[in-house]
Formats: structure tokens, sequence, C-alpha cells
């Protein structure tokens, strides 16, 4: 009966960690369409939503620090346990990168829209595409899924370099329309580092899963 309870336990912590992943998922795609769209009503959903994901991320911790001292899990278990305190803490930043977002849109939410050369929405889905499927293999445990989302991050990088030089070079055209352009490249290094996240994510459902360590292997440095 124990081994049964511990067993329930840990499918609602993967409940709650999903839980966290929806709001985190809501937060990335409600801060891009309001940069877009210069809606401050999608800004204020995001700080909102900012509210809810600290929440959910303490009183995930909470839960999992608690069947880490109760319980002792062992083997896959406790990498289970140990992945899902670090995917939390990947999805609460993924909901920080987005407040920053919004808080540029923010700045911007006067102005009207400019066609800068950059692809913010096609950086959104990528990195919204990682995101998914880093879920995906934390959800079926499949650490194959989670590889193919290593794969990913190389196009995402390469949208955020093509990025900076275009806007960089633009600005160099364009003086007064530079703050905007600033802002994109901010906005630009923000969805960069939520595709980051989502590495993050797959690499700590392969840890859990195969009891492999594959971040020194990349080439990444994720904060």
């Amino acid at each position: 009966m124990p081994r049964i309870h511990f067993q329930q336990q840990l499918a609602e912590l993967k409940d709650k960690i999903l839980a966290m992943a929806a709001l985190s998922q809501q937060a990335l795609d409600a801060c891009v369409d309001a940069y877009l769209q210069r809606d401050a009503g999608l800004c204020e959903f995001v700080r909102d939503n900012e509210k809810a994901i600290n929440s959910a991320q303490r009183e995930l911790d909470e839960m999992a620090y608690d069947l880490l001292a109760k319980e002792q899990p062992m083997a896959i278990d406790l990498r289970f346990i140990l992945a899902v305190i670090k995917i939390n803490g990947d999805l609460e930043r993924i909901g920080d990168q987005s407040m920053s977002i919004a808080a540029r849109t923010m700045d911007l939410i006067d102005c009207d829209s400019i066609d800068l050369p950059i692809d913010i929405d096609g950086m959104r889905n990528c990195a919204a595409l990682m995101i998914r499927t880093a879920l995906q293999s934390l959800l079926d445990a499949d650490a194959q899924i989670a590889e193919s989302v290593l794969a990913m991050d190389d196009e995402i990088d390469r949208m955020n370099r093509i990025a900076h030089e275009d806007l960089t070079k633009f600005i160099q055209g364009h003086s007064a329309l530079s703050a905007h352009a600033l802002q994109a490249i901010i906005i630009s290094r923000n969805l960069e580092r939520i595709a980051d996240h989502a590495t993050n994510i797959a690499m700590d459902v392969i840890f859990w899963v195969r009891g492999s360590d594959v971040r020194h292997q990349l080439s990444v440095a994720i904060d």
C-alpha cells in the first residue's frame, strides 16, 4: 500500500509540472501576441500569469522536496523528482523571459508598428515547438523525443544571430528608429533564451529516463 501511495504522489507531481508548463506556454504566446499587436491588455495578462507561475513553482517545489525527505526514493524515481525540480525552475524562467518581452512591449505600446528585419513570430513558433516537444517527451518518458529538441536549438540560435546582425545594420541606416530595433534585439534574445530552457527540459528528461547527463556534451550555457 505505501508503494502504491508513493506512485500516486509521483503521478500527481507529473500532473502539477504539466499544469505549470501550460502556464508558461500561455505566457510565451501572450507576450509575443502583445508585441505584434501592441496590446496592453495582453501585457497585463502576462503579468498576472507570472504571479500564477511563481505560486505554482513554490507549490511544486514544496511537494517535490517533501517526497524526497519522506520517501527517500531510489534510482529512476529519485531521478524523476530531481528532474521535476529542475524542469520547474526552467518553466519559471520561461515565465520571466515572457515577462521581459511584455515589459519591452509596454515601452512601445504607444508607438506604431514598423517593419523590422526580424521574424518574431517565427522565433516564437520555433521556441513553442521546442517546449511542446520537450513536454511530450516528459509525458511519454521518451528520451528519443527529448533528443529531437536538442537538434532544434541550432535553428533558433541561427534566427537570433541573423536578427541581431540585420537589426544592427538597420540601426545604422535608421537612427530615428533605433529604439524599436533595440527592443526587437532584446526580444529576440528573450526568445532564444526561452528555447534554451526548453533544451534544458529535454536534457532533464534524458537524465530521468536514461540516467545520463548530456548537459556538458552540448555547447550551450543556460542560466
